[in-house]
This record gives structure tokens, C-alpha cells and sequence, in this order.
């Protein structure tokens, strides 16, 4: 079952006070269909930077999708589900086409989730491990962790019994 995440969202009223936009549980959320138990919870984003605070628009409202808009920003949880949830039963192609990222799945690797972005992305691991695969190596990420990826090609592995969930920050970079 895939979390719940409340979020808070501020802003200025009329007069330019500080005030609370958004105030309940993100609706902005995609299970891969093809992966049961993937979900992403995309919380707020951004189409410039620096960023432009005057809207008092939901900036999440539109499809879910991998990689933010050049220039932005998206800030999301994603929750993976123990490997033996999914792997050698899920359509991988699927689930990148789901997200508007048909291309990023990297052929070369016998793994499924290996993918590269163009993105610098800040990652804390909220509940859980998992392993972050690199082409040279692997790393286990526990609770309270920080992992920082800078568009490389990487991919993920929960090889517990339980989901592990990670707070997410993706911010567009050149590619590498």
C-alpha cells in the first residue's frame, strides 16, 4: 500500500502576509502499473531558478513524470517495495514510458532499474534500506541516510522484506 504524505504548502494572502496554501495528503502520486508497489509522491516543483514564489497556484498539478522541467526542480517521496515484490515479473519499459521517460532505462546493464537522468538529486533515506548500484560498485543506504547523485547512471535495490521509502530533490543539470 502505497503512503500517505501530508504536505504544507506556503504562500502570501492578499495583503501579502504569510499564510498556508495547502494544507493535507499529496494527490500527485503514480504506482507504476507494470511495478506494483513503486509509487512517487511528487510534493512541489519548480519551472525556473531561482525559483518564482508569487503563485498561490499547486505546482504539482500535471502528470508525474521522471525528470523536472529544464531550469526546475521537483521535490518528491518514492517508495520501493522489497525487490522480490516485483523483479522478474514487471515491464520496466512500461513503467519509464509511464513517467514520460521512455529513454532513460540504460540498455548495457542486465539490471532493470538502471537508468541515468539529468539531474542533480539530494536523497534521505526516511524508513528502510536499500542499495544504490553504480556501474563500479554498490552502496547500502540505511535510515537517516544522504545519498547525492549527479547524473550518473544508477539504479536501486530493497533486498529486505520491507518497502523502503526516501525523500526526493531533483534538480535539472547538463548532462553528463
Amino acid at each position: 500500500m502505497v503512503s500517505k504524505i501530508r504536505r504544507v504548502i506556503t504562500g502570501h494572502d492578499a495583503e501579502g502576509r504569510s499564510t498556508v496554501l495547502f494544507d493535507g495528503y499529496a494527490t500527485n502520486v503514480k504506482e507504476m502499473e507494470s511495478m506494483p508497489g513503486l509509487a512517487l509522491t511528487d510534493l512541489w516543483e519548480t519551472d525556473v531558478s531561482p525559483a518564482d514564489n508569487r503563485s498561490s497556484a499547486d505546482a504539482v498539478v500535471r502528470p508525474v513524470r521522471l525528470e523536472p522541467p529544464s531550469g526546475g526542480s521537483i521535490f518528491r517521496v518514492v517508495e520501493f517495495p522489497p525487490d522480490g515484490a516485483w523483479r522478474g515479473n514487471s515491464d520496466v519499459g512500461k513503467a519509464f514510458l509511464s513517467i514520460g521517460a521512455p529513454t532513460a532505462h540504460h540498455d548495457a546493464s542486465s539490471d532493470p532499474l538502471m537508468h541515468k537522468t539529468a539531474t542533480v538529486d539530494y536523497l534521505v533515506v526516511m524508513k528502510g534500506e536499500m542499495h544504490a548500484i553504480l556501474d563500479t560498485g554498490e552502496v547500502l543506504l540505511k535510515e537517516g541516510d544522504v545519498f547525492v547523485q549527479r547524473g550518473t547512471v544508477h539504479s536501486w535495490s530493497v533486498r529486505g522484506n520491507q518497502p523502503c521509502i526516501i525523500a526526493a530533490i531533483l534538480i535539472n543539470a547538463h548532462p553528463v
